[in-house]
């Protein structure tokens, strides 16, 4: 097993199930799953908090959750959703373990305000799985995330590379008090300081709001109509007013069209991958909503059931990392194109 986990006394299972009934076609292994033979939930229960219901992505990861939670053996409590308020996930977790949860499960939107919840839940020995966002302080058990500086990498190069190192770009940032917003923000930067400085970069900090998105984008082209690239760090949020503002603009035309301006996107939502097949965007790097579900309810499992785990290369084609406070399992996430957005294997494509 190329995960390694550090201590098992049982014989692990390489959980080798189908996820076919939840939009998923992979079958992967991994260690510290729970014992052959054992049909039920065990260990404890798993208490989990959804993030916000006013995203494309995260609504998709929300229905992964009590789909894949009977398949890997675990004891859901009814989850509970924070809204993208802090105070709300503060009192949300508070409930959840005095209800009994032996793991939580959350995706903290403000990584920075959540460090005296973690250090509280630590002092009650009940671990934390972060999804997609890592605390800046307080200690985790796992997060599970994709490389989130790889996104802001990728999404420079292909611009780059399409804008042919000259022209100008606008990058729709996230929340900059978001580990994610941060890491992509830097990355896309720092590449396009160091790969292309002939391109000029306008930074727009969107809070991952849709309406400041659509506001900033059409600013930013009444003020330079000579723009040619955006990269969006959320398509769950940033998609639909951004076609808005560029059919508005007229600005939606063929990669050869001398008007066409080249989009790049985080997340691999369906609604992106049609949009690609439309020309309305070029790509996205898909954000795995099927594996931050699964593994999360995994990690919360193998907390519960006292495994722990190293730095290294897993068997599921992603890479376990430390942090200062904690471990993080870095998991794949593809570049889609025009080429490859039929691709089934993306999990943007099983959705129904």
């Amino acid at each position: 097993m190329k995960i390694r986990p550090a201590a098992t006394g049982a014989a692990l299972l390489a959980i080798a199930f189908t996820l076919s009934a939840c939009g998923s076609s992979e079958s992967t292994g991994t260690g510290a799953a729970q014992p052959a033979g054992e049909a039920g939930a065990t260990g404890g229960k798993v208490g989990i908090d959804f993030p916000r219901a006013d995203s494309d992505f995260w609504n998709s990861y929300n229905k992964y959750i009590p789909q894949m939670a009977p398949e890997l053996g675990v004891d859901l409590m009814p989850p509970t959703n924070s809204q993208n308020d802090v105070a709300k996930l503060v009192a949300n977790v508070q409930a959840l373990s005095g209800q009994g949860a032996k793991a939580i499960v959350m995706a903290p939107q403000d990584t920075g305000a959540i460090a005296s919840t973690l250090q509280n839940l630590e002092n009650k020995n009940i671990p934390v799985v972060s999804v997609d966002t890592r605390p800046d302080k307080g200690k985790v058990y796992m997060v599970v995330r994709a490389d989130n500086k790889a996104y802001g990498t990728k999404a420079c190069e292909f611009l780059g590379e399409k804008l042919g190192g000259k022209g100008k770009v606008v990058q729709l940032m996230g929340a900059l008090s978001s580990i994610n917003g941060r890491d992509r923000a830097e990355a896309f930067g720092a590449c396009m300081k160091e790969k292309f400085p002939g391109i000029t970069v306008f930074n727009e900090p969107t809070e991952w709001e849709g309406t400041k998105a659509a506001s900033m984008l059409q600013t930013r082209l009444e003020q330079h109509p000579d723009i040619k690239g955006v990269y969006m760090h959320a398509g769950g949020v940033h998609l639909a007013p951004t076609i808005q503002v560029l059919k508005a603009k007229n600005l939606i035309a063929p990669p050869e069209d001398p008007k066409h301006v080249f989009v790049i996107s985080n997340d691999g939502i369906p609604q992106e991958f049609e949009a690609i097949r439309k020309g309305e965007i070029d790509a996205t790097l898909s954000q795995p909503a099927d594996l931050y579900a699964k593994y999360a309810l995994f990690y919360a499992k193998a907390a519960i059931d006292g495994k722990t785990f190293q730095p290294g290369p897993t068997d599921h084609d992603s890479t376990i990392i430390q942090l200062p406070n904690g471990l993080e399992d870095q998991l794949p996430a593809p570049l889609v194109t025009k080429e490859n957005v039929d691709d089934q294997a993306l999990w943007g494509n099983q959705v129904k």
